[in-house]
């Protein structure tokens, strides 16, 4: 259900198509989900991932009853997830996620793993396990409420309440709404792409609270090729042509 291609230089595209069940995503496939992000193309610079309709329901609800029956399958599922959330958010370059429509339970922190979010005006979100009477990780959790806040948080994973585009917008948890999600993605994949790998690599790995050490980067990229390409492209008046 993940199909990874490039659609034009510099972009990679996870699509995630599984229509019928509204992209839930069974226990095999968030494995695939992680199989995918850490075979992206060498040229990649940025990643894009949705669906072409909703962005995912979440988990495959059809496969709840057999985790109630054998514990041990309930853990694998957790694993599974991190695993696959986890592989989405560690890519070093900037992964976008586009959310033409409904994205619940998992599919919300499936989303939250991106970097940035764009939303079309029809996208619905709501975390759902209160209506469910189960719980949520905890790493996605943490990332929720880093996102919109901890007031928001608890208002979305208490209530389960369904909400539309622009109120996500307000809250924080997309950074863009817009009528044709995919064609505003792509353009502002577009801008990312033309700008310094190595730049962006070391801003992400900052955002990201990377293990590595950012001065040392900091420092690194003074001596770098993308600099001297920059500086060159100003006094010139021209755009950058990073490598």
């Amino acid at each position: 259900m993940f199909f990874l291609d490039t659609p034009e230089p510099g972009i990679a595209r996870l699509t995630i198509d599984a229509p019928a069940r509204r992209n839930a995503i069974p226990v095999a496939e968030w494995d695939r989900l992680a199989t995918s992000v850490t075979a992206l193309p060498r040229e990649a610079r940025v990643l894009l991932i949705g669906g072409t309709a909703d962005f995912s329901a979440g988990a495959d609800l059809g496969e709840f009853d057999g985790f109630r029956q054998e514990p041990a399958a309930a853990a694998r599922f957790r694993q599974a997830m991190r695993v696959g959330i986890d592989a989405l958010a560690a890519v070093p370059i900037p992964v976008i996620a586009v959310i033409a429509g409904g994205c619940y339970g998992a599919g919300v922190a499936l989303a939250l793993a991106a970097d940035i979010r764009v939303a079309g005006e029809r996208a619905r979100f709501a975390v759902t396990p209160s209506r469910l009477g189960i719980g949520y990780p905890a790493q996605d959790i943490a990332r929720l409420a880093g996102l919109v806040g901890r007031g928001q948080a608890a208002r979305m994973l208490y209530a389960a309440e369904v909400i539309e585009a622009h109120r996500a917008s307000v809250i924080g948890l997309v950074e863009t709404v817009a009528a044709e999600p995919w064609t505003e993605a792509t353009i502002l994949a577009r801008e990312i792409a033309d700008k310094s790998t190595l730049s962006i690599r070391m801003l992400k790995s900052v955002l990201s609270n990377g293990n590595g050490d950012p001065d040392a980067s900091f420092d690194a990229l003074f001596a770098g090729p993308d600099l001297a390409e920059g500086l060159a492209a100003h006094r010139e008046r021209r755009a950058a042509r990073f490598a």
